[in-house]
Order: C-alpha cells, then structure tokens, then sequence
C-alpha cells in the first residue's frame, strides 16, 4: 500500500492569539523591529499576500480543498511565526501558548484523519517551556513550532536542557521555523531578510545545537528544521574543516559535524531540485520530509512536483513524498 502524502510545513493563522496581544506593551516595539528588518517595499507586498490567504490559513475546508489540489493527504500544520511573540512576559506568553495549543488543536481536529497539529512554547522563558510542551501535547498535537532563537538567547543556551530532555523523553516533535533575522537592516530591501535570512538563521540555529553537544546529550530528539535546514546542509564541510582544525570549533561536540544531519530531518523546501539532491545525499534519504510552506508565497504550489524535479531514486522519491513521515509521526 503506499503512504499518503504529508506535507510537514503547513501554517495556521489564530486570530485568538493576536487578540490576546494588541496593546500591550511590547507589541509595538516588535513590530517596529520587524518593519526595520522586512523594509517598507516588502511589508507593501507582504500584507496584501497574507490577507489574500486568510481563507486558506483559517477555513479547513478552503484548505482541504486546497490539498486535494496539490496531493496532498496530510498535512502537519503549524502556528504562523508571526505567532511567537517572544518580547511577552511570563504570564502573556504562558496564554499565548495555552491559546496558541488550543486553537491549532481545534483547528485539526476539523479533519482530524488529514490535519495534525503542533503548538507553541514561550522560547524567551525556557523555564516554562516544559510545561508549555506538556500542554501541546495534551492538546493531541505532535509537537511544538519553535524560532531559530530569543532575544538574547541561542539554542544552545543550557536553560534549554530541561526542554530538549522532556522533548526527548515524551516523543514529542520540534520545527524549527526561524522568524527575523538578527543582520536586521541589512537585508531591508529586495525581500533579502527572507531569501537570505530564514536559510541563515536555520545554519546559525542548527549549528549551535550541534557545536554545543545538544544532540550528543539528547540523541533521541525529533528535531525537523524548516527550509532544508538552510545553508547548513550544502556547506557542512567547512564546519567539518573547522572541527578537525580548530580545538575552538571541535570542544563542545562528540562527532564530525556533518554526522548530525544523520540524526535532524529537514523539510523538502530549499526551491531547487540540485540543492535538494544534495540534502538528501547529505542528510540521508531518511531525513527529508515533503515541506510546501502551504500557502505563504514563498512556500512551493505544487510540492510533490518540485519533489519529482529532483529525480530521485524511486524509493526515495516515495520517501520523502510521505513515507519518512508517517514513520516518524507514528511515535506511539
């Protein structure tokens, strides 16, 4: 019998969210560092784009509709990024999750054979993050969306442990989905803090949980980074370099960089089918999951067929169309 087709890289837009935040303090000086780093000619085309797709970001039958356009038969959908809202504080952040679980949770369980969801954790406060998976979890999501960082934090920040070991511990999945990128102004125009900055803060996120040994102390983490992982995958041999190199570079982690991609899975998301070949020679056949971006404008229409671009070997090609994910969500 063969697998469905799961799409892994799917958004939600949760109005109950961004009701919960307006006004508060905080919220403009966020939105003003994300006008600064998108620039005035991206912000003019991004707003009418998500508008243009709120149906398909909120109406489940608008997008079931949508999916059987594409093939696809399940998608694991996930909050908008825009979601985040790490600049809230403690008790804010612990209902924008709580909200955040619960309607991504209502939202799948509209089709619940072809909807699977994940939920939010307050990045920005790593010591209620255990409990904030606990509740995705309990909300009969897989997992949690989480950003390429906080303000003033990296991933590999060991506040974090008590969160990766009950990531572990539980089976639950974790997206790493970046949202802003720290070059900020410098990639103002031309939609740079986009093209250039999600795939450099996917590299940047993925290389501080490799360099700092996180996946060597929790090996048994079901980590999915979106956009292929950005840079990281096709560049590894310059971190590999650097390990054998550099007492700096090789310190903190066990093993040869590039044999942690072996132990990540990567969305099929990076819109060319030779950097796709690459990731999967790189990451393994076993690692890439189908990701679409469904429906933003810099996600892909028709994500089976940027797969079948690539001219995979048929088994892989299967693979990664939806088999290495209906492995991998069949945690129970």
């Amino acid at each position: 019998m063969t697998s469905p087709t799961v799409d892994v890289h799917a958004h939600v837009l949760l109005p109950e969210v961004e009701a919960l935040v307006a006004g508060l303090p905080g919220l403009a000086e966020a939105r003003a560092l994300d006008a600064r780093r998108n620039g005035p000619e991206s912000l003019a085309v991004s707003g009418p784009m998500v508008r243009e797709r709120i149906p398909r970001l909120t109406d489940v039958t608008v997008r079931l509709a949508a999916m059987d356009a594409q093939g696809v038969d399940v998608q694991v959908v996930s909050p908008s990024p825009s979601h985040y809202h790490y600049w809230a504080d403690e008790d804010t952040a612990r209902e924008v999750c709580r909200l955040a679980n619960e309607a991504t949770a209502a939202h799948c369980a509209r089709a619940p054979e072809r909807l699977r969801g994940l939920g939010l954790v307050p990045l920005q406060h790593p010591g209620l993050m255990p409990e904030a998976l606990d509740h995705a979890l309990a909300q009969g999501l897989l997992g949690v969306e989480i950003s390429s960082h906080a303000p003033g934090r990296e991933l590999s920040d060991p506040a974090y442990e008590p969160f990766w070991a009950r990531a572990e511990e539980t089976g639950a999945i974790l997206f790493l989905h970046p949202f802003g990128c720290t070059l900020d102004e410098r990639l103002d125009r031309w939609y740079l803090s986009n093209t250039v900055g999600q795939p450099t803060e996917n590299a940047v996120a993925l290389s501080h949980l490799i360099f700092s040994g996180v996946l060597d102390r929790h090996p048994g983490l079901k980590l999915i980074a979106a956009h292929g992982g950005g840079y990281l995958p096709t560049h590894i041999g310059r971190s590999d370099h650097a390990w054998s190199a550099r007492p700096d570079a090789g310190s903190g982690c066990a093993h040869l960089p590039s044999s942690y991609l072996k132990r990540l899975y990567f969305d099929s998301l990076v819109h060319d089918p030779h950097v796709l070949r690459e990731l999967v020679r790189a990451a393994g056949a076993d690692r890439v999951l189908l990701g679409s971006d469904f429906p933003f404008d810099m996600g892909t229409e028709d994500p089976v067929a940027a797969l079948r671009a690539a001219r995979l070997p048929e088994a892989d090609f299967h693979a990664v169309r939806g088999g290495n994910a209906a492995a991998l969500l069949r945690k129970d």
